[in-house]
């Protein structure tokens, strides 16, 4: 997914710049085109890294029933008689 980030952040860089250097483009014009570029690439890794942060929520609690408590005795102890 990294190396496609990468190429993706590159081709929309390149696209940017040519248009910030093409005789009728705009720097306006290439900072909207760097902007709209890369959103689709925010929103897809924000997706990719959904699961991820999933796991790491349900592999971080402490106990099955997720309730955040310790975990007490099974069985009482034993009152002493004083």
């Amino acid at each position: 997914m990294l190396i496609v980030s990468i190429g993706w952040v590159f081709v929309v860089g390149a696209f940017a710049l040519a248009h910030a250097t093409a005789p009728g483009g705009s720097l306006v014009g290439a900072l909207l085109a760097l902007l709209l570029g890369l959103a689709p690439l925010a929103v897809v890794l924000y997706l990719a890294e959904a699961t991820a942060r999933r796991r790491r929520a349900h592999a971080s609690a402490p106990d099955p029933d997720r309730g955040g408590h310790a975990a007490g005795d099974a069985i009482a102890p034993e009152r002493e008689e004083s």
